[in-house]
């Protein structure tokens, strides 16, 4: 019982690291930035951190990687079930997250060239 606790602590701690991932990007500018870029970076950021990281699909994700691990871990000799829904969550989770991440770094792109900022990438 206690491994559960201990994964279930760690996957937590890992997809709390990753709550503020995507938001923070700065892009790449073609040309010298402009004297309102600074302030217009820091609204998209801003808005993009806005963004729910934690839903549906992410946990979506989770969930469906918690059975399918638990599956294996029961097939297993050692019939680890809980082990594998623990290993099968986080990274089912992190795969949700990565996609939310790849979301807020569009929004925050998307933002900068709507404020009219020549955003390359």
């Amino acid at each position: 019982m206690k491994t559960g606790f201990y994964g279930l602590t760690i996957a937590t701690a890992l997809l709390g690291a990753c709550s503020d991932t995507g938001a923070r990007y700065t892009p790449i500018v073609d040309g010298t930035p402009s004297a309102s870029f600074q302030s217009d970076l820091g609204a998209c950021q801003s808005l993009a951190r806005s963004q729910r990281q934690y839903d549906q699909e992410t946990a979506g994700g989770a969930v469906l990687g918690a059975g399918a691990g638990a599956l294996l871990g029961s097939a297993d000799d050692d019939g680890t079930a809980l082990g594998g829904a623990v290993a099968g969550g986080l990274a089912g989770g992190v795969a949700g997250l990565n996609n939310s991440a790849e979301r807020r770094k569009a929004i925050v792109i998307e933002c900068l060239r709507g404020r009219g900022h020549r955003v390359v990438g």
